[in-house]
């Protein structure tokens, strides 16, 4: 166990008194369908720590969803906050334009994949952006399918939501769905029936040529959008070889390649998008979630020529692009750039694996300990063989850690995985301590 000061300060149960006072209220005002991992309130949030209503201080490592890769109320951003608030709020970009639209949109054309040029707009959230990417393929192909992958997330919104698949919680009884939305299996390699990742990758590349025959053809295929790796899926990470394939078959057939970088954006991967490990451009992205530490924008960025496809007011919306939102993501852009994030990303995935590789041969319960940069994941099981999802261990350990202070969150298509956001300014000794946490609470479950 670490032996440094504890960050850590727990000082009453979890929800505290004040807490379930707090909860009280929120049954009888708000409905039950928005989720909450940890059942307590947020007074202060600093770095990689929050403090809850009652005084008592968490590490976090779920990072609100993947949103916070440069930790709750970084300095750069609330100092920007405050000046933009002291000029104006909001003109409506579509009415006045201002000019950190205009520089934000540049940034992002510059740090993005590929030298081409590039166009940027901006939205609202993750699901916007997706269903505006969506809209910008079809208006420039002229095509109206659009293929996502199993496990794929792509946001709550119609479109997005037709994109997604996992049934429970978020598409059960909301259909009909978007049509002309087709589902490509994605490699999972844990699960795999073959012997290498080529034989499975090969296999998979082989039924998307099938599908062209036996589903829909590929002319009629506006895109394929695709996370680089898959967040809620359970973070899920494809070879290089795979991905390339898939990229390959878009340009054979004149198919446009969206990247979802909503969760895995913004040097979560130890790259400034994670798309970047495998050695592709995309002709469109989207960006959300680490954009701007916590502020609601999102992004669509794409080659010129495409995204001047759609016609004036074909496209955008009353606050997407917000000022507040734009300067907070160009501090967060410097943050990652100047504060050397993305080596920060790349030491605590090592950190990570350095911690519970080996944890498969102690725990039969552990199926798969899995990493890329600080995108780490523990997959739980009923036994190594079977392979099993167990999703009631994966709470039981969430729930554990929960009340000992450490915040993480469930992923996968069963629930089974535990997935890890930590932000990346996390210190050493509150990561080693939020790990010491998480083994604890694994040893102690798994007994």
């Amino acid at each position: 166990m670490s032996k440094t000061k504890r960050s850590i300060q727990i000082r009453t149960e979890i929800p505290g008194p004040k807490a379930k006072n707090l909860l009280e209220r929120k049954y009888k005002c708000i409905p039950k369908g928005p989720f909450n991992t940890i059942q307590t309130f947020a007074v202060k949030g600093e770095g990689a720590l929050v403090t809850d209503i009652d005084g008592n201080i968490f590490i976090d490592f779920a990072g609100a969803i993947g949103s916070l890769n440069v930790g709750h109320r970084p300095p750069g951003v609330v100092e920007a906050l405050h000046r933009q608030i002291d000029a104006y709020l909001h003109p409506c970009f579509h009415v006045m334009m201002y000019e950190p639209y205009i520089e934000l949109a540049e940034t992002l054309n510059r740090i993005t994949p590929g030298s081409h040029d590039k166009k940027t707009f901006f939205l609202n959230s993750g699901a916007e952006a997706v269903e505006n990417a969506v809209k910008i393929a079809r208006k420039y192909t002229g095509r109206k399918a659009v293929i996502s992958f199993e496990r794929g997330f792509h946001g709550r919104t119609y479109m997005a939501m037709s994109l997604t698949s996992k049934v429970k919680p978020y598409k059960y009884e909301f259909g009909p769905f978007a049509p002309e939305t087709y589902k490509w299996p994605y490699p999972y390699y844990y699960r795999s029936e073959f012997n290498s990742t080529e034989q499975l990758d090969d296999a998979l590349l082989q039924r998307f040529e099938t599908f062209f025959q036996g589903e829909v053809p590929p002319e009629e295929i506006a895109a394929v959008i695709m996370e680089p790796v898959q967040g809620e899926g359970g973070f899920v990470i494809p070879s290089q070889r795979f991905v390339k394939g898939v990229k390959s078959l878009c340009e054979k057939h004149g198919i446009l390649f969206i990247a979802d970088e909503v969760q895995t954006g913004f040097g979560r991967t130890g790259k400034m998008f994670a798309v970047e490990h495998f050695d592709i451009v995309p002709d469109l992205m989207t960006m959300s979630k680490s954009i701007a530490a916590g502020l609601p924008i999102s992004a669509v960025t794409g080659r010129s020529e495409i995204m001047d496809a759609p016609n004036i007011g074909e496209i955008g919306g009353t606050y997407g692009g917000s000022p507040l939102g734009c300067v907070a993501a160009l501090e967060v852009v410097k943050a990652i750039e100047e504060g050397n994030l993305l080596e920060r990303a790349l030491t605590i995935g090592k950190v990570f694996q350095e911690r519970f590789k080996n944890h498969k041969t102690i725990y039969p319960q552990i199926g798969d300990v899995r990493q890329i940069g600080a995108m780490c994941a523990i997959e739980l099981v009923k036994d190594v063989d079977s392979k099993t999802p167990n999703k009631e261990l994966a709470l039981k350990i969430i729930q554990a850690a929960n009340q000992n202070g450490l915040m993480i969150m469930s992923a996968g298509l069963y629930g089974n995985v535990i997935r890890l956001l930590t932000p990346l300014v996390i210190t050493d000794e509150q990561l080693n301590e939020g790990l010491d946490v998480l083994e604890k609470a694994i040893t102690v479950c798994c007994q």
